[in-house]
This record gives structure tokens, sequence and C-alpha cells, in this order.
């Protein structure tokens, strides 16, 4: 028994030195892991950043759908079929477009700062890239390239909007080709890409200019080229027409209000740290503020010029309020948010009987909305963020408008001139729906 011990005790302390040579490589190897990845610390940022491109990004590809309602409940129900294809339609084109051409063209790197190369095709990073291979240095390029498209898209339904009821589907989408391929890539770089403008010094947070009045831009130049509805204006007065359905009209509204917050805190442009989070919480705070002040100062100025409230303008005033805080959500107070989006909704209420004078048939609001509240929003950056020049604002809203609006005056005239943009005024007062599509929304219901 006890040789037997012994032997036992003599083969452990044979494997001893094994044992202990394993566990010390096992160490090593750990250690050398280690080494080679990245920390948190280094990754955490890159983590953070493109997580927020991600949900920001997917939340203003929710404002598809609230573009689309707004402007479904704002036609007649004999036009909601169209307004609804369109705006499936024009994301589809924008996404094309974009991957084809726009992502590279607004973000072309080094470049004269004017315009970058055409046709560089987005290219994505390979699947499953490593820590070790990836330039953590910002956000993957694929949740930068997702979040960038739903900027997009939403310049082109702007547009939709504007033009409704009287304009044909393959022109209007042809335009959005260029406007999404081209006109807003190539002006959204002289800001967001590094270009002139950026150089200069003008600021725009998230893009009262850059998006909404390049598409209140084109919108306008479209309302003019394409002419105002039958019977809009007539002996001197303007005859309203009024929209189908003011519940899906207020269900976009809130769908856009909800989209905003991915629209303005994800155009942070970074999650890495605590101060990045918090600003993005600020963020969110003021650009609730200011729909609501939108929304509120729409809703007692209509009271008192009409003695009734008009939810048409209440739901725009909200939006305004949006917009005009877009250009610098993060840098006001709360009251300055506040009294900020409140002046948008003001614009709204004054703008569209001017727009009515004129004979500039807008049928959902777009240009006041867009437009007008944008260029008042861009101005506004001037009172809370100290670097920005009043100045070098107003170079900027000139320098989009005159791009945009000459440019897209150009097209929808090429486009008039070659192949018609308008219906025939048979398929006009019939409606859209049936004319170009052959289905209506509410086959059940009376044409109105």
């Amino acid at each position: 028994m006890k040789s037997l011990k012994l032997l036992t005790i003599g083969a452990g302390a044979a494997l001893l030195p094994t044992f202990v040579l394993a566990q010390e490589a096992a160490e090593l190897a750990v250690d050398i892991a280690e080494a080679a990845a990245p920390s948190f610390d280094e990754i955490g940022p890159y983590i953070m950043t493109t997580l927020l491109f991600l949900v920001g990004g997917f939340l203003v590809f929710f404002m598809a759908a609230g573009f689309a309602m707004l402007e479904a409940g704002l036609v007649r129900s004999k036009n909601v079929t169209m307004q609804l294809t369109k705006n499936i339609a024009l994301f589809g084109v924008a996404s094309l477009m974009f991957w084809l051409v726009g992502f590279n063209l607004m973000y072309p790197g080094d470049f004269n700062g004017y315009i970058g190369g055409f046709f560089n095709i987005t290219v994505l990073e390979e699947v499953g890239l490593d820590a070790a291979d990836a330039d953590l240095g910002y956000a993957s390029v694929a949740s930068d390239f997702f979040f960038q498209l739903m900027f997009v898209a939403a310049t082109a339904s702007i547009v939709s909007g504007a033009l409704a009821e009287r304009i044909k589907l393959w022109p209007f989408l042809a335009f959005v080709v260029v406007l999404t391929g081209f006109f807003y890539p190539i002006s959204g770089s002289w800001q967001w890409g590094g270009g002139w403008l950026s150089e200069m010094g003008f600021s725009d947070f998230a893009g009262s200019t850059v998006v909404h009045s390049v598409g209140g831009w084109a919108a306008l130049a479209g309302a003019i080229v394409l002419g105002p509805r039958i019977g809009k204006y007539k002996d001197g007065r303007t005859n309203p027409m009024p929209g189908s359905n003011l519940a899906l009209a207020t269900l976009g509204t809130f769908i856009l209000w909800l989209g905003w917050f991915g629209f303005n805190g994800g155009s942070q442009l970074a999650a890495g740290t605590v101060g990045d989070i918090t600003d993005v919480g600020r963020i969110f705070a003021n650009t609730n503020m200011a729909a609501s002040a939108g929304a509120v100062a729409s809703l007692i100025l209509t009271q008192i010029l009409y003695k009734k409230v008009d939810l048409t303008m209440v739901l725009n005033g909200a939006l305004a309020g949006l917009v005009s805080i877009t250009a610098e959500p993060l840098a006001p107070t709360l009251f300055g948010a506040l009294w900020i989006g409140a002046i948008g909704g003001v614009i709204v209420v004054f703008a569209v009987p001017m727009l009515d004078k004129l004979k500039i048939d807008d049928v959902v609001g777009a240009i006041p909305v867009h437009l007008l509240a944008g260029i008042w929003g861009t101005l506004a950056v001037v009172f809370y963020n100290s670097d920005a020049s009043l100045v070098t604002q107003i170079t900027g809203i000139f320098a989009y408008g005159i791009f945009t609006f000459v440019g897209s005056l150009v097209v929808w005239s090429i486009l008039k001139a070659a192949i018609g943009i308008r219906v025939t005024e048979e398929a006009e007062i019939n409606g859209l729906d049936m004319a170009e599509l052959g289905m209506e929304a509410y086959p059940d219901f009376v044409k109105g």
C-alpha cells in the first residue's frame, strides 16, 4: 500500500511541470489575444455611433409612412392611390440613385468643394469584418449610407405633396431621379461633404436648408411650371378643396413627429461618450418643444384670424416647428426651441394664403412648411450658435435656393416640353387614381 502511494505521488510530481507549462501557455495565449483585440474604449464609440445611425435611420424611414399618410389625407379621395404610389415609388428610386450616384457624390472625400466624381457606386464593408480591420474612427459605412439615404427620400416626398392631384406619375419619377441622384447630393456636399459652405462656416445641423429647403425649392419650381388645379382659383377667389381623410393626415403628422427624433437626434453623428448621449437627449427635448410650440401657435392664430381652429394649419404648424428647429436643435434652451418653433407655426398660417394670392397651388402646404420655415430655422441658428454668422447663413440660403430652384425649373420645363407633366383635364376631373392607375383607394365611396 505504501509503495502504491509513493508511486502515485511520484507520477503526480512527474506531471506537475507539464501542467504548469500548459497553464502558462494558455495564459500567454489569452494575453496575446487581449493585446491583439481592441479594447471597448477603442471600439465602443464605433459601435455606439453605428447603432445611433441604425436606430436614427429606421426612425427616419418611418417618416416615409408619415408623408404617405399626410398626403393621402390631404388630397381628395379620387387621388389617394396616386399619392400612395408616388411615395413608395419615390423611395425606391431614391434608394437606387443614392447607391448608384448620390452617396459618393455627396461625400466624395477630397474634392474641389463644389462637385465630386460621378457614378462611384457605393460599396459596403466585407461580411464579418474584424475589429482589427475596421476603421474605428467613425461608424460603419453601411450604417452611414443607410442613415443618409433616409434624408434623400424625405426630400423627394416634400415635392410629391405639393404637386398632387394633377401631375403624371412617370414624369414625376423622372424628376425624382435627377433630384435624388444629382441635385441633392451635389448641394449636400457643399455643407455635409466638407465643401465650400462648410469651409465658410455655414451651419445646418440636421438639414433645415440642406434637406427641407431643397425639397421646398424643387416643389416651388414644379408648382409654377405645372400650374394650379382646375377650379382652384376662379373669378378672383380661392376655392377650398378639402382633403379626404383628416384622420390619416393627423396620423401622418404624428408619424413624422416621431421620425424627427431620429432625423435630428441621429444628426449628432456620435454616441461614443457621455456628452454625446446627453446631447442626443437634449436634441430630442428641443425637437419636441419646437413641434409643440408650432402646433399651439397655429392653433391660437387660426382661432384669432378665422374664429375657428383649422386642423390642417395646426398639423402644418407642428411640422413647421420641426423644420425650424432642425438647423440647430442642440444649442438652444427649451425656451429657445419654443419660440423658434412657434415662429415656424406662425409662418405657415400667413404663408398659405400668401401663396394662394400668388396662385401657386401647393396641395399639402409643403412650401410654407419646408421652404419658408426652413429658411427661418437656418437664420435662427445665429441666436444660439456663437460660431454662426448671419452673412454666412444668408449666403448658404441663397446658394441652395438658386442652385435647386433654377436647376429644378430647367428640368421641369424640359419634361413638360418633351413628354408633358400634367394629366388631361378629363383625367384631373375624374381623378388620377382611375386615369393613371385604374384603381381607387375608396371604391365604395363617392368621389370627392
